[in-house]
């Protein structure tokens, strides 16, 4: 027995761009040409999914446009613009030890090396440096946070990562 493919989305897509059915891309993936690796795209649009292959893409400016298959003029784009470019979750590479999808963190529990429950995993955050945790903590807090952000940095903060286990064990204070 099959079960459905999970899908994870990969980017959106932005403005309309010219008049031959050109749309600007926003990639989410670490390296933004690299959206363009996963075929098919299925676009999410107000609970509507359709399959697209995209016949031509390339750079522009600072950005990325693509040329959609039978996507042919102005107005048919715009039909598409906000549309979130999903994948089969299948298709992503398996990553080595000690690399993880942010989206593999969201929810985990997050416990101290003290065993202080800080909370769950409720988004990561880019920064320039680093990428941070953002962990929701329990209503029950003992120290009154709301939340903590906590850097997601191996060997440093983040001693653990129990995928299974759905636990994340940190070395940072309980009322930091």
């Amino acid at each position: 027995m099959s079960h459905p493919a999970t899908t994870v989305t990969l980017g959106q897509l932005g403005a309309v761009y010219g008049v031959k059915g050109w749309i600007k891309i926003q990639s989410f993936t670490d390296d933004p040409e690299a959206i363009f690796d996963y075929r098919p795209w299925q676009l999410s649009k107000q609970g509507k999914v359709q399959v697209v292959q995209v016949e031509e893409w390339r750079r522009h400016n600072k950005g990325l446009i693509a040329k959609l298959t039978g996507i042919d003029d102005r107005d048919q784009a715009h039909l598409l613009t906000g549309a979130d470019i999903l994948i089969d979750e299948e298709l992503l590479p398996e990553l080595p030890a000690g690399e993880f999808y942010w989206r593999d963190l969201m929810g985990m529990s997050v416990v101290n090396r003290d065993g202080y429950d800080m909370g769950v995993v409720d988004q990561i955050m880019a920064t320039a440096s680093n990428d941070v945790m953002v962990v929701k903590a329990n209503s029950n807090d003992a120290f009154g946070r709301a939340e903590r952000l906590i850097p997601f940095i191996q060997s440093q903060y983040v001693i653990d990562v129990d995928k299974t286990g759905q636990r994340i064990v940190v070395d940072w204070p309980a009322d930091f």
